[in-house]
């Protein structure tokens, strides 16, 4: 896959750069691992965060990187010169693949450059291009040049322009080339533009993106080629002021399957991106992006993690089929060469029963080597401290080469030399080995004879096949395994943006804030800075500014929007807001908060006095609020789908006090009404029952006919103070409910709450 930015890709990318990022100030630096950094970029209501990895890419991101938490020394020295200053330019030094940042201007300069060839680099200079930091120090022989701290970075040394190739020195080119090597490798090394493009405009002129350089290529096409140079370098001129597409083509990978049976799948892997789309590409699948910028660069982690399971698997199965041949082999040649192996056990034996000692017996196995005894020649290797010795067979019934007189490797003399009985079954072996006898060193057991030797190679030779079998069972589930949680992870790739952006940060997120509960928003300082910021910069026409008489009481502000008057809801939420992160809290004060509107609040302090920072002056009466509790919570946001906006309007809308009323009333209505049905289901008696239902309308009339309350609302008609009467009356006579449910004998039973969860036994 392709991983590194080709020249156009850097040309292309810088130019988008150019358009959204100068003049942005840098924020923070981070480092990811030794070779990409983060740079933290902002400007009012706009961030950014341009990736930079040596020797591969540089482009903005808007996803969430994991970074270390240690700061290595050279994000500390980049934080230490590149913080506050702003983005002055972004340009691509010469032809090379070099980008050179500058920070800050003039004296005041700093340049951040890297080198996207070879193994990269990344290098910190002050505005002489005096080396500040690196991150890897070098020495360009062929330059004479040398890369460390306090050395000058060599920027006139890079690659210029060239001009373009003439039609002699095209022919020179072609005419020098291998034969059969690719024309766009012969072009690559003297055009910038890399052999993406280079293919493409062959095509377009109509080569083939893979012609090569053969007598075949005449004047004509050598022309034909110069046109095609110079699309290319049209091209590159497009990318000066880039502000096209990005592209990611894909790439059809076949899925291995163990079972033959099973058709292949496809499965689509990321291949290349590029900011055109080339013809080589039309009849490839790929992903378009708004611009090229916002590509991501994936590589194939999840199809080489399938590649390495198939792949181990591959490897244990030839593993253990060698492993079964070998077995195989060494027991048939012990039981071809019985008599050696037979009397060579015997020897061995006999030595170590008469005490001999190791090395002497070595002594005597190599004075019969040298004397041409057969059995002692077959003996390799004395391995007596493990009861074993390392013989050299070969099947007798195979003459070699040199044995042979005709080099034809015809037996037809073995048949006197083989044992009885043994002639017929070794020839049709014969038959399915090589023409030449290649010798194989065989372990032999002393504690066995010749035959149980043998018989403990083949033993060993159904086990191993017994072993393949469970292999190639176990193998098989652990690749489907590997397939389904890779099919996974590629579409977890697909899908990576809508899973991993960064959530868009809102300017209010800085300060302490919340949505009242008529969607008001509502901001408060940290601190004496933010207080500050809080009424200089976010204080405006139509806003209410809320704050209390004590030490550490925050500054709040009600953005208002429309300008209507703010709900005495919002006002008390953010009066106890102002409370709870003031001195009161500890203290465990109550205590009212004040609200005054914008135009009170005044930085210009009286004459003679001077305001410190997070102070200001309230010029007017000030609106104290109601005590408020020192009660603070916390709550999730939730984001909802544009397709279920609409099942949820008007659930945070502004309530009047009629609907307050009205939802008292519904909610009492039912509380009681589910108590009569519990306590008519029991063993109370009537007149229980009756005083409580005479209690229960009571509790109905009292909230329905409260005389404040029904005077305060429009549109109903006012009791007669008869009616007034009535109720106080009602109220003086009877108990309340909770004296009545003290009196009762019998407990009061609550309804059965169990929830049955059977049926979601059948999901698991």
């Amino acid at each position: 896959m392709k991983t590194r930015f080709s020249t156009v890709d850097l040309r292309a990318v810088l130019a988008e750069l150019n358009a959204n990022l100068l003049g942005m100030r840098v924020n923070n630096v981070y480092d990811v691992d030794n070779k990409t950094y983060l740079i933290r970029l902002q400007k009012p209501d706009f961030k950014a965060t341009l990736l930079l990895e040596s020797g591969i890419r540089i482009h903005t991101t808007e996803f969430e990187w994991p970074k270390n938490m240690m700061p290595s020394s050279f994000a500390m020295k980049c934080r230490k010169h590149l913080k506050s200053r702003r983005l002055v330019s972004a340009k691509q030094l010469g032809v090379d693949r070099i980008v050179d940042f500058q920070f800050g201007s003039d004296e005041a300069a700093y340049h951040l450059i890297i080198e996207l060839y070879d193994r990269g680099n990344i290098v910190l200079t002050d505005y002489e291009y005096l080396i500040l930091n690196i991150l890897r120090f070098r020495t360009d022989e062929a330059d004479d040049v040398k890369f460390a701290v306090r050395e000058r970075y060599p920027i006139d040394h890079a690659r210029a322009a060239e001009p373009l190739l003439t039609l002699e020195r095209l022919t020179e080119v072609i005419a020098r080339a291998p034969r059969g090597e690719l024309l766009k490798r012969v072009l690559n090394p003297l055009l910038p533009y890399g052999p993406a493009l280079i293919e493409h405009c062959l095509i377009e002129n109509g080569f083939s993106g893979n012609v090569k350089v053969d007598e075949k290529l005449e004047s004509k096409d050598i022309e034909k080629i110069l046109v095609c140079v110079q699309r290319a370098e049209d091209y590159l001129e497009k990318t000066a002021n880039f502000n096209g597409k990005g592209y990611i083509i894909q790439k059809r990978e076949v899925k291995p399957s163990l079972d033959a049976n099973k058709p292949a799948e496809d499965i689509l892997t990321y291949e290349e991106f590029h900011p055109f789309l080339f013809s080589q590409h039309l009849q490839c699948p790929y992903i378009e992006f708004e611009s090229f910028d916002k590509v991501s660069f994936l590589e194939k982690q999840a199809l080489k993690k399938l590649d390495n399971v198939r792949k181990d698997h591959e490897n244990r199965l030839e593993a253990l089929q060698q492993a079964q041949e070998i077995d195989k082999l060494k027991g048939e040649l012990i039981e071809m060469n019985l008599q050696i192996v037979d009397r060579a056990i015997q020897v061995v034996r006999s030595a170590l029963a008469n005490q001999i000692d190791w090395t002497e017996i070595g002594v005597i196995v190599k004075e019969a080597q040298a004397q041409g005894d057969p059995v002692a020649s077959a003996i390799k290797e004395l391995k007596l401290q493990t009861n074993h010795i390392t013989m050299l067979l070969r099947n007798p019934y195979l003459l070699s080469e040199e044995e042979d007189g005709d080099g034809d490797g015809s037996i037809e003399n073995s048949d006197a030399e083989a044992p009885k009985g043994k002639k017929k079954k070794q020839k049709n072996k014969q038959l399915q080995k090589p023409q030449k006898n290649k010798p194989l060193l065989v372990d032999v057991d002393l504690s066995l004879s010749a035959y149980a030797n043998a018989k403990k190679y083949y033993d060993h030779k159904r086990y191993a096949a017994k072993k393949t079998q469970r292999t190639v069972e176990a193998a098989e589930k652990a690749f489907k395994s590997a397939e389904k949680k890779t099919k996974q992870t590629l579409k977890e790739v697909q899908t990576v943006t809508s899973i991993q952006k960064a959530r868009k940060v809102y300017w209010f997120e800085k300060f302490l804030w919340f949505i009242s509960s008529e969607n008001y928003l509502i901001i408060g300082g940290r601190d004496q800075q933010q207080n500050e910021i809080i009424v200089k910069r976010y204080l405006t026409p139509g806003d209410i500014y809320v704050h209390a008489d004590l030490h550490g009481a925050t500054s709040c502000v009600i953005k208002n929007p429309t300008g209507d008057p703010i709900p005495p809801r919002t006002l008390t939420e953010a009066g106890t807001m102002a409370l709870c992160y003031s001195a009161a809290w500890d203290a465990r004060v109550i205590t009212s908060a004040w609200w005054v509107h914008h135009h009170q609040v005044s930085k210009t302090a009286p004459t003679g006095e001077y305001l410190t920072t997070g102070s200001f002056m309230i010029r007017g009466k000030k609106n104290f609020l109601p005590p408020s509790y020192l009660m603070m919570g916390f709550s999730f946001l939730f984001k909802v789908d544009e397709s279920c906006v609409w099942r949820h309007r008007g659930e945070r809308k502004v309530r009047v006090q009629d609907e307050d009323m009205e939802t008292l009333t519904s909610c009492t209505s039912e509380l009681m009404s589910e108590e009569m049905e519990q306590l008519e289901g029991g063993d109370s008696s009537e007149e229980e029952t009756e005083e409580l239902r005479g209690t229960t309308e009571e509790v109905e009339l009292r909230t329905q006919a409260d005389p404040e309350d029904i005077a305060a609302h429009s549109g109903r008609e006012e009791l007669s103070s008869e009616d007034g009467e009535a109720i106080k009356t009602a109220t003086k006579d009877e108990e309340p409910i909770g004296e009545v449910r003290e009196e009762e004998e019998e407990p009061f039973e609550y309804p059965d709450t169990t929830i049955d969860l059977s049926h979601l036994q059948s999901q698991r």
